[in-house]
């Protein structure tokens, strides 16, 4: 267990420190709200202020939306305490939406709002500006139901496989002498090449 937390804090402090610094230097070197291209049209930083959830969504409701990262970063941090979560991968997953939630919610608690410059789009397409920990978030949700609809399948692995595995390694088992009981063979006195029938 202290590993897998070790690794939980380790992850999301790198994550809550760049979602910190990023935002610092957003509000200080971005005008507001006005486009800056870094990739064209493609990639521009456009500094605004949310106060929904991710993506602006539910922007000017009044309604607390930091209670989702509280429940978020407190149901992760219990399935670790517990154990709840022993594959690696997983518990990268999930440490990449703690730091992201972590992040969101400091923002939050001082503000009110959360503060977002990362904007991406084709042509007049773009999606809604987002931060470092939205990214995170995001990362690691998809990470996590990938790794959850494959765990069917690397699990149905080793039952269809059991028999072919049954049947090499009871061949290559020194110990019978490479051969299997059970199995056809030539019968005796007829030599090795007649037929059985």
């Amino acid at each position: 267990m202290r590993r897998s937390l070790l690794l939980l804090f380790s992850v999301a402090g790198v994550v809550f420190a760049l979602d910190r610094w990023t935002k610092r230097w957003a509000s200080s070197s971005l005008p507001f709200n006005q486009p800056v291209p870094v990739l064209g049209e493609f990639l521009r930083l456009t500094y605004t202020r949310n106060s929904g959830v991710a993506f602006g969504l539910g922007q000017g409701t009044g309604f607390p939306y930091y209670i989702f990262s509280i429940l978020a970063a407190v149901v992760i941090l219990a399935m670790f305490l517990r154990g709840q979560v022993p594959e690696l991968r997983r518990q990268l997953a999930l440490a990449l939406i703690f730091g992201g939630a972590l992040g969101n919610l400091w923002d939050r608690v001082r503000s009110g709002e959360v503060v977002d410059f990362i904007e991406v789009g084709v042509r007049h397409w773009y999606w809604p500006v987002f931060n470092v920990a939205d990214s995170a978030v995001s990362v690691g949700v998809v990470l996590f139901a990938l790794l959850w609809t494959g765990k069917h399948e690397t699990d149905a692995a080793p039952v269809a496989f059991a028999g072919a595995s049954a049947h090499d390694a009871a061949r290559d088992d020194p110990g019978t002498g490479g051969e299997q009981r059970g199995t056809a063979g030539p019968v005796p006195g007829e030599g090795a090449g007649r037929p059985l029938a």
